[in-house]
């Protein structure tokens, strides 16, 4: 994870230093591909014994043209003052469109898969900035307002 924080940061650095010299990556081939930087959102959610988690979850590649193969993501949740101090959770894997919710068939769904253990978590897009927790049901929750992530810009 660390890695590719680093390697994401230098890419950013490297596309920012060709911002600020003025040249255009334009009609370069593969310049999309190093331009790709992943759509990120956050929120914190409700934790029953502390103040709540913080959740961060990066989504690469987009809901109509990417493949399968370049779906993938990457999930942080940490526990603020909990009483056992927990160590924040990361997950890694793919993430999958599920067309319709069980209160909305026109929905769109978000469904992340990690690789190796841990749970599946499936997202409602409510807007282009809005992500909500719902159940694998694919059912929102009574207090679905408490369960969402923005997106950060």
């Amino acid at each position: 994870m660390q890695i590719r924080t680093l390697l994401a940061g230098s890419a950013m650095l490297a596309v920012l230093a060709g911002c600020a010299t003025g040249t255009s990556q334009q009609g370069q081939p593969g310049a999309s591909e190093q331009a790709e930087q992943p759509t990120v959102y956050t929120g914190t959610l409700p934790c029953r014994s502390c103040d709540g988690i913080d959740l961060e979850v990066q989504l690469m590649g987009d809901d109509e043209d990417a493949t399968a193969d370049e779906r993938t993501f990457e999930l942080q949740a940490e526990y603020r003052n909990h009483p056992e101090n927990p160590p924040a959770e990361e997950y890694d894997g793919q993430w999958e469109v599920i067309d319709g919710a069980a209160e909305d068939p026109e929905a769109t769904v978000y469904e992340l898969t990690p690789d190796g253990e841990g749970q599946i978590y499936y997202f409602q897009k409510l807007d282009a900035n809005t992500l909500e927790l719902i159940d694998p049901q694919l059912r929102r929750f009574e207090n679905g307002e408490t369960l969402r992530l923005q997106r950060q810009q």
